[in-house]
C-alpha cells in the first residue's frame, strides 16, 4: 500500500531529518520502499521547510505527493502553504503552539510538540515528539520501527532525550482518539 507524507515547517525544526528516520524506518527495520524528497529556501534557519516521504510495499515508480496521506505542519506559514492539499481521508498532524490556524479539511489532531519537547530537554526534539505522535495517529510505520530508526540516526549523547520525546508523543496520540 502506498503512503505519501508531507513534513512542512521552517529551517531548523529538523523537517528534513524527520523524513529521513520515517524512510529509514519504513526501508530498514520493516523492509519496504521510500523515498525522500526535501525542498528548503535559501536560509539556513527560519526559511520555508518541506520534506515528503511516499512510503510501499512495491517499487516507488513516482517519488512525489501526489495526493498526500498524512501531513505534519510545524509552522502557521506551513499550514498555509500545505494544508489545502490535505483531503477528506487525509490525517493532518499539527503543533498546536505553532499553528493556531489547522486545516479545515482533513482529520486534525493537534499536539503540543514543541511544549512537550521542551519539558523533555529541549525545543529542537520537537520533531521526534511529531514522529511519535505519527507513529500513534496513523498506520503509516510501526512505533516500534520508527523509534529504532530515531535511536539510531541521533547522536548517542541524545539518544535518551530523544526516547522520551518519541515516547511522549507517542502517549499524546493514544491519550486521543483512535489511529486515522
Amino acid at each position: 500500500m502506498r503512503r505519501e507524507v508531507l513534513f512542512a515547517g521552517f529551517g531548523g525544526q529538523g523537517i528534513v531529518l524527520a523524513g529521513y528516520v520515517l524512510g529509514r524506518a519504513v526501508a530498514i527495520h520493516e523492509n519496504r520502499h521510500a523515498v525522500l524528497m526535501q525542498s528548503y529556501g535559501p536560509e539556513a534557519r527560519g526559511g520555508a521547510c518541506s520534506a515528503s516521504v511516499v512510503t510501499a510495499d512495491e517499487a516507488i515508480d513516482y517519488p512525489y505527493v501526489r495526493q498526500a496521506t498524512t501531513i505534519v505542519l510545524l509552522s502557521r506559514e506551513a499550514a498555509a502553504k500545505f494544508g489545502s492539499q490535505a483531503g477528506p481521508d487525509c490525517t493532518v498532524l499539527y503543533d498546536e503552539q505553532l499553528v493556531p490556524e489547522p486545516p479545515t479539511q482533513g482529520k486534525c489532531h493537534g499536539i503540543p510538540a514543541t511544549r512537550i519537547a521542551e519539558q523533555a530537554g529541549t525545543r529542537m526534539a520537537a520533531n521526534v515528539v511529531m514522529l511519535g505522535f505519527l507513529a500513534g495517529k496513523t498506520d503509516v510505520v510501526g512505533a516500534d520501527a520508527l523509534r529504532e530508526a530515531v535511536l539510531e540516526t541521533v547522536p548517542k549523547k541524545f539518544r535518551e532525550l530523544n526516547e522520551k520525546a518519541f515516547a511522549e508523543g507517542l502517549a499524546h496520540a493514544s491519550r486521543s482518539e483512535v489511529p486515522a
